[in-house]
C-alpha cells in the first residue's frame, strides 16, 4: 500500500534577515541598475497620472517612490520586512507611505482597501514572491475595474537563477547566453541571513507562466519591454555586443480587460 504525501506548498518568506544588507546594496536613491534600467522601464510602462494612487508590492527600501510620488501620483508601498519598511519610511517617508504586510495576502493588511489603487507595480520583486497566482490575485483585489499591473523583472528567458550564465565560443569569438533550465518553476536558494538561519530564495517560472496568471485575474498584456545590460567602458567588442543583444530585464504592462 502506497500514501501520497501532500506537496508542500512554497511561499515567500520575508527578506528580514538580510535587510540591511539589501538596503546598503541599493542604497536610498536605488542601485546604478535601479536609476538607470528598472525605474525608468517601469515608469514608461506605468504612465503615472497626476490625482492617481499606486501600490507596490514588494517595495523593500522604497526606491520607487521619490520618482512617482514627482508626478502626482500618490504611492503606498508594501513590503514583509519589518526592517526594510523602517528603512524605507526614514529614507522616503515623504515620498509615500509604507505598510508592512504580506503581498501575497494583501486582502489581510489593515488599511488596504479594495478596488482603491489605479495600479500596482512589482519593481524586481516578484521572483521573489511566491505563490505568483496570489500575488497577483493581491494586485486584482487592490486596483479598480479599469486598473493597471506593472511588473519590471530579470528576463525569465535568460536570467534563470543558477540555471544561466555567460559563455566563450573560442572558433566564433562570441560570448553567448547559456540557458540549462527554463520551462520548469524553480525555487533557488539566493542570499543566507545575516544570522546564518534561513536563505532568501528566487522563484523562476517561464514568461508564460506570468501571462497565464495575470489573465486568469482579469488582465491582458497590452505593453512588453525588453532592457539590456548596462554597457561597460572598456569592455571587449564581444562582451558589448552581447549586453546589448541579450536583454536584462523584462518589463509587463496588464491591464483589466472590460467585460461587454
Amino acid at each position: 500500500m502506497t500514501t501520497n504525501t501532500p506537496r508542500r506548498t512554497r511561499r515567500s518568506q520575508s527578506w528580514e534577515g538580510v535587510a540591511d544588507w539589501y538596503a546598503g546594496w541599493a542604497g536610498p536613491k536605488g542601485s546604478r541598475y535601479h536609476r538607470t534600467l528598472a525605474v525608468p522601464l517601469l515608469l514608461d510602462l506605468l504612465q503615472p497620472g497626476a490625482g492617481e494612487a499606486l501600490i507596490d508590492l514588494g517595495c523593500g527600501p522604497g526606491v520607487l517612490a521619490p520618482p512617482v510620488a514627482a508626478t502626482g501620483m500618490a504611492y503606498t508601498g508594501l513590503d514583509l520586512s519589518p526592517s526594510l519598511i523602517s528603512i524605507a519610511r526614514r529614507h522616503n517617508g515623504r515620498a509615500g507611505r509604507f505598510v508592512v504586510g504580506d503581498a501575497t495576502r494583501a486582502a489581510a493588511v489593515p488599511g488596504l482597501r479594495q478596488g482603491t489603487f489605479d495600479a500596482a507595480s512589482f519593481l524586481l520583486s516578484i521572483q521573489d514572491i511566491d505563490p505568483l497566482t496570489e500575488a497577483l490575485a493581491s494586485a486584482a483585489r487592490l486596483v479598480h475595474g479599469s486598473g493597471r499591473v506593472v511588473i519590471v523583472m530579470l528576463h525569465p528567458c535568460f536570467r534563470v537563477p543558477r540555471q544561466s550564465g555567460w559563455g566563450w565560443d573560442e572558433g566564433r569569438k562570441l560570448r553567448y547566453r547559456r540557458v540549462d533550465s527554463y520551462l520548469s518553476d524553480l525555487e533557488v536558494p539566493m542570499q543566507p541571513h545575516h544570522s546564518g538561519k534561513g536563505v532568501t530564495r528566487s522563484y523562476h517560472r517561464p514568461l508564460g507562466a506570468y501571462i497565464a496568471a495575470l489573465s486568469s485575474h482579469g488582465f491582458a498584456v497590452t505593453a512588453l519591454r525588453e532592457v539590456r545590460d548596462i554597457e561597460k567602458s572598456g569592455a571587449p567588442p564581444a562582451e558589448r555586443r552581447a549586453a546589448g543583444e541579450i536583454p536584462m530585464l523584462l518589463g509587463l504592462r496588464a491591464d483589466r480587460l472590460r467585460s461587454g
